[in-house]
């Protein structure tokens, strides 16, 4: 019986990581948040944050299946834009202070503060532009407030 060489497997093993690595980093671009993170991430300086609060149960929630992955990789791009989703099961506290009822709902935080409330279609290009031009208003309102306090 023939043996592969040590070569051999270690550049399969280098692969199987390589492969493995790719497909943990192609859903990296949404962020889970929890009690212990939403506040910190939220309140990041210039930053835009565009959450989806859900609960595994909620058959809407179910509905739009890859969506808000497909966002994630559909914003990566941009500057300042993070994509954030909460599990209201899970993090009831952080649902609660941020005022949700229903499930699923998408909310646009800049620098801590709630922005605006999306409720538009449900598809990557329509959240994609929505956050997108909600987040650069967002960001020339805080730099107008800053030039005024200077």
């Amino acid at each position: 019986m023939k043996t592969k060489s040590p070569s051999v497997i270690h550049l399969s093993f280098i692969i199987l990581m390589l492969l493995l690595g790719l497909t943990i980093h192609s859903t990296a671009e949404v962020i889970t948040l929890s009690v212990d993170t939403f506040s910190d991430k939220v309140k990041e300086k210039d930053t835009a944050w565009f959450v989806k609060f859900c609960v595994p149960w909620c058959k809407h929630c179910k509905n739009l299946g890859t969506l808000w992955d497909d966002l994630g990789k559909a914003v990566e791009g941009e500057d300042e834009i993070e994509i954030g989703e909460v599990d209201c099961g899970v993090s009831k506290a952080v649902c609660s202070k941020v005022d949700i009822h229903s499930y699923p709902t998408f909310k646009l935080f800049y620098e801590g503060e709630e922005v605006t409330r999306y409720r538009g279609s449900r598809d990557v290009e329509s959240l994609k532009k929505f956050v997108i031009e909600e987040a650069e208003q967002a960001a020339a309102k805080a730099q107008l407030g800053s030039d005024k306090e200077l």
